[in-house]
């Protein structure tokens, strides 16, 4: 048996919205009829609020307010603090007063944007913390890397005090190694140059280092010329050897006068008779380390107060000149009879001439500038005969003389002050007298 599907209503609409509609059609002829009648607009609006109050509630509508739009009034507009221009609408970062685009926040030091929760300011710009740290923390000049802080958290380093070389403390006992002309520490990207007596020279002093006894022979005879235009005379002629340290340690120990720099020595004039091992030939730079030195024993005589001027071989020009100038001024002390002198007298005058050679070979306008001081037999004419000095010579030579300004020590250090001081004021030939009458300088 078949059961025929009841037809659709053509209209599929619902209910409720079917009903609504009657009922509005209701109300449009109930108000039309009342239009008809006196007062009519009065109680057809009763009515009509009326039926839609029982329309809503039949109906169980529920009463939403109606949807207002909110005006929306811009504020000032967000400009950019990197690239100034209109933030508009995304994403964007307030900080330093201001508003940056994500990609306008920028350290000032690498350029890249600062993507890190924590940045730091310097001089009121942003910066990466790593950034800043490259910037602000000292870095070792030896190994190049951040100088570590200490127990108490603060950056402690050492720092030469002519040099400024910055480096970490651990490096003064690391076995790292250290010019013996400058005194500046090895860094890890410049290897310095081993001599054969353990002692260790750096590129800049080697350029101009003195390595053989022959080598040294025209600065020998400079200085003696700058000897004459101080009027310290020397009849004699004193031999001039360059050596390696143990040498002249050996020397030192068979060597009865004279008052011994210590810990190390570099030079000694001799006054007794020695055999003493003396460099002949220059050697070869092989990598960082110095072969085919040529050496000879050398038996020294005494014909005089003097028997020879002994020099650490390997050292810059500059340096071996002013190691020479004082030990050939002892020898001038000696030859003219200025015995048993105090040590800071001695050495404090043997210093100043060193000093004055470095002066004038740094500063030659200083020769003529020195002839007022020199007495009435000075001569009148102190031309310099100096070549031109690079720039490292220069500062080289500025160490030396600051090395023997600054010594510590009471007989080359105080003696060099109270002897400069001195001669400064009353000239070196007054001084030399008076030191020869009184063993003193003058006050």
């Amino acid at each position: 048996m078949f059961w025929r599907v009841p037809p659709r209503w053509m209209d599929d609409r619902s209910r409720v919205e079917r009903e609504r509609e009657e009922l509005e059609r209701a109300i449009a002829l109930s108000l039309a009829e009342d239009l008809k009648r006196p007062n009519g607009a009065r109680q057809r609006r009763d009515s009509a609020e009326g039926l839609a109050r029982e329309l809503q509630d039949s109906l169980n509508i529920p009463s939403y307010p109606r949807y207002t739009p909110i005006p929306y009034y811009p504020t000032a507009n967000r400009i950019c603090g990197g690239c100034n221009q209109d933030i508009g609408f995304g994403n964007y970062l307030g900080c330093m007063g201001t508003f940056f685009h994500r990609e306008c926040f920028c350290c000032r030091g690498c350029g890249y944007p600062i993507t890190e929760n924590e940045f730091s300011l310097l001089e009121e710009e942003p910066y990466h913390k790593s950034c800043s740290k490259e910037l602000t923390h000292p870095k070792c000049d030896v190994c190049h890397q951040f100088i570590p802080t200490n127990a108490a958290g603060l950056i402690e380093y050492r720092c030469h005090p002519f040099w400024t070389q910055k480096y970490c403390p651990s490096h003064e006992h690391d076995s790292t190694a250290r010019c013996c002309s400058c005194e500046r520490l090895e860094s890890s990207n410049a290897k310095y140059i081993s001599l054969n007596d353990g002692r260790s020279l750096c590129m800049e002093c080697m350029q101009s280092a003195i390595m053989d006894t022959r080598d040294c022979q025209p600065l020998y005879r400079a200085i003696r010329d700058f000897y004459e235009e101080l009027n310290l005379m020397i009849d004699q002629q004193i031999p001039v050897l360059l050596v390696e340290r143990p040498a002249l340690n050996e020397a030192i120990v068979g060597e009865k006068n004279g008052y011994h720099h210590m810990p190390e020595t570099r030079g000694l004039c001799l006054s007794e008779e020695q055999t003493v091992t003396t460099i002949l030939q220059r050697p070869i730079i092989g990598g960082h380390r110095l072969f085919g030195m040529r050496t000879q024993p050398q038996r020294l005589t005494r014909n005089c107060e003097v028997t020879a001027i002994l020099v650490l071989h390997g050292l810059p020009r500059l340096l071996t000149g002013a190691i020479l100038a004082h030990e050939l001024m002892h020898g001038w002390l000696r030859l003219k009879d200025y015995r048993n002198l105090n040590p800071d007298v001695e050495e404090g005058i043997c210093q100043v001439i060193s000093y004055m050679w470095l002066e004038s070979e740094l500063m030659p306008d200083s020769r003529s500038m020195r002839s007022t001081s020199l007495g009435p037999s000075s001569s009148s004419s102190l031309t310099s005969k100096l070549g031109r000095k690079s720039e490292v010579e220069k500062k080289l030579g500025e160490f030396f003389m600051h090395q023997i300004a600054n010594d510590t020590s009471p007989a080359y250090g105080g003696g060099f002050r109270a002897a400069h001081a001195a001669v400064k004021k009353y000239g070196l030939q007054s001084t030399l007298s008076r030191i020869s009458r009184t063993r003193s300088f003058p006050l």
